[in-house]
């Protein structure tokens, strides 16, 4: 079984799943990362230079899991710097504004970027942000949703203004990942390739009564 790991800001964790929140500048990735972090927006959000961070820990499935989060600027001249930080992502949100058509079209450049430099058990999120302004929407949901399928993905629409699926966006991703590690016993998230996790013996015992 897995030990909590003590932490002295925010208590004991059983799993520490990093985050990556990727795609065109403007699309509101820091302010998604503030309303998730601290339940605050802010209408004026200066543009990220390079790479911001926040953290949380949340309760999923009765583990508690501490959630690394790094927003990376959307600008081309960062993205040399922002890649270094893909590697050892468990979690990634691919964001596109939903009152924007063009940050629609380059997501596919985006989940290309994120395939290429994280793990390959990444877990990857579409988030359509900006739900709150509908009456200047070009991106229907059902191009988003279809998207989502098309490429394995997880989706939702959020806007980080109203905090409307912003904790969800997180909290269905980790469960997602928190299945994985559940179902085949490797963890990626601990140092070293396909760590084994064991399951303690009460679990054991009952997965034996149930396959007999």
């Amino acid at each position: 079984m897995t030990t909590p790991i003590q932490n002295s800001l925010q208590g004991s964790y059983d799993h520490l799943f990093r985050y990556i929140i990727v795609g065109d500048m403007a699309v509101g990735k820091s302010c998604l990362l503030l309303q998730f972090t601290d339940n605050k927006f802010r209408h004026q959000h200066e543009l990220t230079i390079g790479v911001e961070f926040g953290g949380k820990t949340i309760q999923v499935n009765g583990k508690n899991i501490k959630i690394q989060i790094w927003d990376t600027a959307g600008q081309e001249a960062f993205q040399a710097i922002t890649r270094t930080y893909y590697k050892g992502a468990t979690g990634a949100l691919v964001v596109y504004d939903i009152t924007r058509r063009d940050t629609f079209n380059h997501v596919t450049k985006w989940l290309d970027e994120v395939r290429a430099n994280a793990l390959k058990e990444i877990q990857i999120i579409l988030i359509g942000n900006k739900k709150d302004l509908e009456d200047k929407r070009q991106v229907q949901t059902e191009e988003g949703q279809a998207l989502a399928d098309k490429n394995g993905l997880l989706f939702l629409e959020t806007s980080a203004k109203t905090a409307v699926n912003v904790s969800e966006a997180f909290i269905n991703s980790a469960q997602k990942i928190l299945e994985m590690i559940q179902k085949t016993g490797i963890d990626p998230t601990l140092p070293g390739k396909n760590v084994k996790i064991t399951v303690d013996d009460d679990d054991e015992e009952e997965q034996k009564k149930g396959c007999c």
